[in-house]
């Protein structure tokens, strides 16, 4: 092709009507038909035959460009015709029939209005006879032969009107009137200028429909011994979809697997995966499209393809502003913030550090979930959550093998799909609530989720190739850990969240739970405002949890209610002092502070712990005559009842140091009973209030209102520790209690105490029982050496039978306070009176 820059000749250059063409090429020497409609192209040719001068028809780029008024629209070769005939339609179209003449070259517009108007430069072919040029057109006319006996849709005079051209440029163009050919391919044809490039064109064009045109009736001869009516249709698919592939056009079919293909070569799979995936997408392409295995194949890889393979979000490395997050989204649980800001110190200096296993274990409402988001936040990693309470089939984490109908992955790697990253935090909640039945263990199956040694690889029985977990920061939430399996527990990182005191409870109703229900129920704190006293009362009188989700309703109550009025009178502003909450909550529902008016002799105050958190517990003991017999109520559990027999044993074994009557054993039978009986109840330690409770009984000595104990007993007397002591303490401290008892061995526990508890609680730390009881009873028991020389004044005192009258039985003498000297305890006469 001429170079556009160089100057052409004068008399080359004319100013001509110009036709815009839509999808269609007029080449030189050609005599066809055109029908022109648009008022512009109906104006030029008007012109062209009042001035008897020829046209310049030049195919537009777009066939959606209604109007010309650029060159950028037009191609920039068109072709010079003469118009032979002119026939004007009745509405207003013309159909003209035109000769190409000669290539032209646009050069640019000289008017739009009223029609176009070009000024163009003619274009002469580059052709030397040579023995290339003969060649060619040799080749092109054998291939036009076969072209048209291969069942091209063209006429068979096609054939010998080629062998009749001598003219190589004038062959080429007549090739350009297949109906094989498209307006983009004529169009670069016409703008080829050198006829031997021009030739090796359509050379290459009918090589490839001959090729097409073999196949297709290749395919015919194959199939045609195998039709009938049944097959037809599948026949002609067939077919259809081999020309296609040839051409390089697929059907829809072929096109979904081409992308999944692309999808598998562009992804970030290891390459033992991609593998499996280009197998798959092969046997897709093999298997028939009615055939059922097609679907499971594309959704498998869909899946493989789905995954974040490689995919991650950039770690948050700023410790302060990562701690400052944490801060505002949670008051308090120190521990766990601690324990993240660490993991992101250690990350932010080493590259490759493996992910913790969390487990979050505290009473429901203390915010353990929250947490998990607050972390990932801090932490700008995506949050996922898995509710895994109630789970019994083990393919629920591990999904199903994709030979049943409708498998699907297990919800750990659907989790990870919905994170759209390969490192989220990732939370398990309620992982003390997984079952277990026929359909296998689900603990089980989480052993290798958070395993750090082995979920690198983590395969799922749908997908059947290994995913890398380890970049997970798994955070599982329990309410207790004795539920956990061992093995499963063993492999988590505990972080104790026993609840919050009652400063913690009012700081956070005051930053949190407070502008959240404000917010929304659509009032501000011009409308609204609950005063410092009202809300510690809503905490002790209306609440009695370790969390603050009940809280959370009482304030949202009160909001309900002022909205109501706000609703009716946009100018109310409510302020709630301490003695309106019956009016908005109705009575006070606990009674903190207020325990018993008075010491009770057999009844003692228990510290235990739940999946609720702390809560206290009086436990009462009672004697009635009767046979030698020990009774346990209150639905205990068999470590309690070992613990309560533990109990008596010790007693039993020091009646001389307490100052019991050894014969009460074998007269009386002794009833302890553990409130609310509704509720099981197991652990040993309640041991020391359980015998506290008895030596209070069998010695007449009452236990101190004001003060509660926990820990496990001995048959010698130890105080062994016990679990849970933070929220032990939390409860006796909402309780009102003043003095505890605990075991010696727990005091280095005492840390994780809040400074608020341990400064207002009398904190006892006891190694035996006789502390305990030194501790808690009132008055101190009778020397042993009293009980004899009262025993045998009884004994002296006894008249004979025949004058004996009936003898009252003595009542219990009252012992001295501990540190006062012993005052003698005057005994009834023999005969007693009324």
């Amino acid at each position: 092709m001429d170079d556009k820059n160089a100057e052409p000749e004068v008399e080359q250059i004319q100013v001509l009507p110009l036709v815009a063409l839509r999808d269609t090429v007029i080449f030189p020497e050609m005599i066809v038909p055109l029908q022109v409609g648009r008022d512009r192209s109906v104006k030029a040719l008007d012109r062209a035959v009042r001035t008897s001068q020829p046209v310049a028809l030049i195919t537009q780029r777009s066939n959606e460009t209604e109007e010309v008024n650029s060159v950028d629209e037009l191609y920039t070769i068109g072709t010079l015709a003469k118009i032979a005939q002119v026939i004007r339609l009745q509405d207003g179209t013309i159909r003209a029939i035109v000769q190409g003449q000669k290539r032209i070259r646009l050069l640019d517009l000289v008017q739009t209005d009223p029609h176009l108007e070009a000024r163009i430069e003619l274009i002469d072919d580059e052709q030397e006879k040579s023995l290339e040029v003969e060649a060619l057109m040799a080749s092109v006319q054998g291939q036009i032969e076969q072209y048209v006996s291969s069942g091209a849709s063209v006429p068979p005079e096609v054939a010998v009107a080629a062998r009749n051209i001598s003219d190589g440029g004038l062959l080429a163009d007549m090739v350009a009137y297949s109906p094989d050919m498209t307006t983009e391919a004529r169009q670069q044809l016409l703008a080829t200028i050198d006829v031997a490039e021009r030739l090796r064109m359509v050379g290459q064009f009918l090589a490839k429909q001959i090729e097409v045109l073999e196949l297709k009736g290749r395919i015919q001869s194959e199939v045609k011994s195998e039709m009938d009516k049944t097959q037809r249709e599948y026949i002609l698919r067939e077919q259809l979809k081999a020309i296609q592939k040839e051409l390089g056009e697929d059907d829809p079919a072929v096109a979904e697997a081409g992308e999944l293909k692309t999808k598998v070569e562009e992804s970030a799979m290891p390459a033992d995966v991609k593998e499996k995936a280009l197998k798959e997408v092969d046997r897709l392409n093999r298997i028939p499209s009615a055939s059922p295995e097609q679907g499971v194949i594309r959704t498998y890889v869909d899946w493989l393809v789905s995954l974040p393979w490689g995919v991650q979000t950039d770690d948050n490395l700023d410790l302060d502003e990562s701690e400052k997050i944490l801060n505002e989204d949670h008051y308090g649980l120190e521990k766990p913030k601690e324990r993240i800001l660490e993991y992101m110190a250690v990350r932010k200096l080493a590259e490759k550090i493996r992910s913790p296993i969390l487990l979050f274990v505290g009473p429901p409402g203390v915010g353990k979930t929250s947490l998990g988001k607050s972390i990932a936040r801090a932490m700008g990693r995506k949050f996922v959550r898995m509710s895994l309470g109630g789970i019994h089939d083990e393919a629920e984490i591990r999904g199903h093998r994709r030979t049943y109908i409708g498998a699907l992955p297990g919800r750990v790697i659907q989790s990870i799909k919905t994170a759209e990253s390969s490192n989220p935090v990732f939370m398990l909640d309620e992982i003390d609530k997984v079952g277990m039945d026929f359909r296998g263990d689900p603990s089980s199956a989480l052993l290798e989720v958070l395993d750090p040694e082995q979920n690198n690889s983590f395969q799922d029985n749908y997908l059947e190739v290994p995913f890398d977990l380890s970049r997970v920061l798994f955070i599982a939430t329990a309410n207790m850990v004795d539920t956990i399996p061992p093995a499963l527990r063993d492999r988590m990182e505990i972080i104790q969240l026993p609840g919050y005191t009652q400063l913690e409870r009012l700081r956070i109703a005051q930053r949190f739970l407070m502008p959240k229900q404000l917010e929304n129920h659509g009032l501000t704190a011009e409308h609204l405002e609950i005063s410092e006293e009202a809300l510690v009362r809503l905490i002790q009188a209306f609440t009695h949890e370790a969390g603050v989700r009940n809280m959370e309703r009482e304030l949202a109550n009160i909001a309900r209610k002022v909205a109501r009025r706000v609703a009716a009178d946009a100018s109310v502003k409510v302020v709630v002092k301490p003695e309106d909450l019956e009016i908005y909550l109705g009575p006070a529902r606990f009674d903190y502070g207020e325990l018993d008016a008075e010491d009770q002799i057999g009844m003692a105050t228990g510290l235990v712990v739940s999946d609720a958190g702390g809560d206290i517990v009086q436990v009462e003991a009672t004697k009635m005559d009767g046979k030698d017999e020990f009774i346990l109520t209150g639905q205990l559990g068999d470590v309690m009842k070992e613990s309560a027999r533990a109990g008596m044993s010790y007693i039993r074994a020091r009646t001389k140091e307490l100052g019991i009557d050894p014969g009460v054993f074998e007269k009386q039978t002794l009833h302890i009973h553990v409130p609310a009986g509704a509720t099981p109840k197991d652990g040993p330690s309640a041991g020391v209030t359980m015998a506290t409770a008895m030596a209070s009984l069998l010695t007449g000595r009452p236990v101190r209102r004001d003060l509660a104990m926990t820990g496990e007993i001995t048959l010698r007397g130890r105080v062994l520790p016990i679990g849970g002591l933070k929220s032990k303490l939390l409860a006796a401290h909402l309780a009102g209690v003043k003095t505890v008892l605990i075991p010696k061995r727990n005091e280095k526990d005492l840390i994780d105490v809040p400074e608020e508890v341990r400064t207002q609680l009398r904190l006892v730390p006891v190694e035996t029982m006789d502390e305990v009881l030194a501790e808690a009873l009132i008055s101190a028991p009778r020397p042993a050496s009293r009980i004899k020389a009262e025993r045998a004044a009884r004994q002296q005192r006894v008249t004979p039978p025949k004058t004996r009258a009936p003898r009252r039985k003595a009542p219990t003498p009252k012992l001295p306070v501990p540190g006062t000297p012993e005052v003698p305890v005057e005994q009834p006469p023999a005969g007693g009176g009324a």
